[in-house]
């Protein structure tokens, strides 16, 4: 029997849930899935030019772990962008390394609140604003 994989470090979830092509409608196109620890892979090795070791380190895997992850990412991109493919952001065998929350009215990421009910940026009456990424 196979050792149960290890959670991957996520620091923040993305502030969208995916991309879709340029003139091609959504619901026109098929989607890929890339999950959470693909796309903080891509964001820490490409976006925030950290080396793979240390990338690594701060997702708590291998190095080899990091690269698998990483070059799975790479090619679910090339997929969408080469075939038209829109790419949705969920999933995945992770955990954030705070609670993080999204107000269903304006959509804004909010992390480590008191009141995990209200936005407090919202102009909204209601008392249930915010969705736990978490669950």
């Amino acid at each position: 029997m196979p050792r149960p994989k290890k959670k991957r470090k996520v620091n923040c979830p993305p502030k969208m849930l995916g991309f879709k092509p340029f003139g091609i409608r959504f619901c026109d196109t098929e989607h890929i899935v890339m999950q959470y620890e693909e796309y903080e892979a891509v964001k820490l090795v490409v976006y925030d030019s950290f080396s793979q070791g240390i990338a690594a380190e701060k997702m708590e895997v291998s190095r080899p772990t990091l690269t698998r992850i990483y070059n799975s990412a790479l090619k679910k991109i090339a997929q969408a962008f080469v075939e038209g493919k829109s790419i949705l952001i969920k999933g995945g065998n992770f955990e954030f390394e705070k609670d993080w929350y999204k107000c269903n009215n304006c959509f804004r990421l909010i992390g480590d609140i008191t009141n995990s009910k209200v936005c407090g940026d919202c102009s909204s009456d209601e008392t249930t604003e915010l969705l736990n990424l978490k669950e």
